[in-house]
Order: C-alpha cells, then structure tokens, then sequence
C-alpha cells in the first residue's frame, strides 16, 4: 500500500514537473512572439521577406513524426514487439533529424536572399525568425535525447508495466511539434 502511494506521488511529480518545463517554455516563445508582433510597426521592418520553401517542409516532416511516435505508443499500449515499438521511435528520432537539416537549409536560403543574423545586411524581422527559429531547434535536440531515452527503456523493456516515462517524453515531443506548428503558422500569417 505504501509502495503505491509513493508510485502515485511520484509519478504525479514528475507530470507537474513536466508541465513547469512546458509552461516555461511557452512563456518564453509568447514573449518572443509577442516581441515581433510589437516590432511590427517598427520603419526598418521587413515587407517583401518570404519563408522559405524548406520551412514548409520541415513542417510537414515534424507532423508527421508525431504521428510516427503515436504509432509507437499505440503499440506499447497493446503490447506489440519491443522492436516494433524501438522501429517506430527510431523513425520518430530521424524525422527529427530530417527537420533539423531542413531548418539549417532554410537558415541558408534566408542568408541566399541577403538576409543575416545580425550587421548591416540583417532585418529585425529575419532575426526574430532566426531566433526563435534557433530556439526551437535547441529544444528539438531535447527532445531528441528524450528519444534515444524512450529507444533505450524500450529495449531494456522498461515500458512493460509502467508507461509513465514513455507518455511524458511522447508528450513533450509532441509538445514541441505542436509549437513548430505554432511558429510557422505565426510566420507565415504574421510575417
């Protein structure tokens, strides 16, 4: 009885603590968005400035490794092969590197269309995109520790009678995809 209600405290714990660490982080990104929004009606702002294309297919590829990480977790719910479910994360894990390069592709083709990070050749509203852009990827690599985590319990066959640590790692990934969804959106209809 005791051991129970100790698996209950914990495991509450660490679902407030994921929670905190979300709610930093979407505190951090409404600032920043906020930020450019107010930047805006700035003289020096930036009006012929497209995204570019591989943002859009960075995009694509980060809804879809959420899907590939529900189908993880559906399999670990039904108890489907260790493997099967390893397979699943593992193609979750490589999107996410698919959309780190897609990212940095971009970054190169907004550097292409003359615009930079900082100095004279840079706009306030390229460098909120940088930025919050760069912000996003640094997460994305937690989230691509916090897979190699998931890839690792799988195997050790951590998940078989506790899927806490499975549900909160899927959740913050799906949390970041969630936000990449957000930024884009934001860009493209903000910009």
């Amino acid at each position: 009885m005791i051991n129970n209600m100790k698996k209950v405290k914990l495991a509450k714990a660490k679902k407030m603590m994921l929670l905190f660490g979300l709610l930093s982080i979407t505190m951090t990104f409404a600032g920043l968005t906020s930020a450019y929004i107010v930047s805006k009606g700035r003289p020096d702002w930036t009006m012929d400035f497209n995204l570019p294309s591989e943002f859009f297919f960075s995009t694509f590829i980060i809804v879809l490794s959420s899907f590939t990480l529900f189908i993880a977790k559906n399999k670990l719910v039904n108890r489907k092969s260790k493997n099967s479910i390893f397979s699943w994360v593992l193609i979750t894990f490589t999107l996410g590197i698919v959309f780190i390069i897609f990212q940095f592709i971009g970054f190169k083709n907004i550097i292409d269309q003359g615009y930079y990070f900082a100095g004279a050749q840079s706009a306030i509203k390229t460098s909120f995109i940088y930025v919050l852009s760069f912000l996003h990827i640094v997460h994305l690599v937690a989230g691509l520790i916090v897979l190699i985590v998931l890839m690792v319990n799988t195997k050790k066959e951590k998940y078989v009678n506790d899927n806490l640590g499975f549900n909160l790692g899927s959740n913050f990934w799906h949390f970041l995809d969630f936000l990449w969804v957000y930024l884009f959106c934001f860009f493209y209809f903000f910009g």
